[in-house]
């Protein structure tokens, strides 16, 4: 038998992966509080329902992609939510970012109903949806994760099962940290570089295009724990090498900043963590940094 999918939420990026479903199933129940968000998925053959009691009582698999957990918690469990009719085995995935104790909430209100809730956050935009090129963390049992790791690789080019419910909102909390850390370490940067003279706008395509080879931050994301190395681990010395290159030019960059007056915060900060959370320990020149600055 086909499986039945439906889909809540057709806005930037809701709207780019139901259409992948859309295109890979050949059909699909949709619904969104904008009736000319549904428009095009009615043309294009989607099936409109009239709330979430609807949606569920037509589909297999249910993914959800709305604002935040109150509008989670309304779609699943109010009181015409997708709980009032789910049969016993359909899998209610969200795609919205959450609390993780949001989920463990409403995956016991799932499971008293016979039911599977999967929260299944994503990375890489509505770029990434329209492209078919997302990242999907998943948080699941392994029978709710077999029945959807299919369909979501109509519009996901990886689908990581990070554990049990809770873990895809965890892993992607722990993605958007370094995401919007390195937000703001950029903006560091630039302030450096504009006190410097240096036209931003020409570093911003220097680090477009360097990460594009790199890897950026994901270039040193290899290891299975954060614990320190031993020597005889062959990650030390990649990681020694890391670590001297990285507080070289951290302090001179802090170094630069002194100059021209530019408080780096994060600079000194990345300097005294850089070696211990490579798991290196602190290197020489962080080392002197530390004992100049103290008093």
């Amino acid at each position: 038998m086909t499986t039945r999918i439906g889909y809540i939420g057709l806005g930037n990026m809701g709207a780019p992966m139901a259409l992948r479903l859309l295109d890979h199933i050949g059909s699909l129940s949709v619904l969104d509080t904008n009736p000319d968000a549904v428009t095009p998925f009615i043309e294009a053959g989607a099936r409109p329902v009239s709330n979430a009691a609807e949606l569920a009582s037509v589909s297999d698999i249910v993914c959800v992609t709305v604002l935040d957990d109150a509008q989670v918690r309304d779609v699943v469990a109010g009181p015409d939510g997708l709980l009032s009719t789910a049969k016993p085995g359909t899998v209610i995935a969200v795609h919205s970012t959450i609390s993780d104790t949001t989920a463990l909430d409403l995956e016991t209100q799932c499971a008293s109903h016979g039911v599977e809730f999967v929260d299944a956050p994503v990375s890489g935009g509505a770029a990434g949806a329209k492209k078919a090129a997302l990242a999907v963390m998943v948080g699941a049992s392994d029978e709710a994760f077999e029945k959807i790791r299919e369909p979501f690789r109509a519009f996901a080019a990886l689908v990581v099962h990070a554990g049990p419910v809770g873990a895809g909102t965890r892993m992607k909390l722990a993605r958007n940290l370094l995401h919007f850390v390195s937000f703001t370490a950029a903006t560091e940067a630039q302030r450096l570089a504009e006190a410097a003279g240096i036209d931003i706008t020409e570093l911003g395509k220097v680090v477009r295009h360097t990460d594009s080879i790199t890897g950026g931050a994901g270039s040193i994301m290899w290891r299975d724990n954060t614990s320190a190395l031993e020597p005889d681990d062959s990650w030390f010395p990649i990681f020694s090498h890391v670590r001297a290159l990285g507080e070289k030019d951290l302090a001179l960059a802090m170094a630069l900043g002194d100059r021209l007056d530019v408080d780096l915060p994060l600079a000194t900060r990345a300097l005294a963590g850089l070696g211990p959370g490579l798991g290196v320990g602190i290197g020489d020149i962080a080392r002197t940094h530390s004992m100049e600055e103290q008093p």
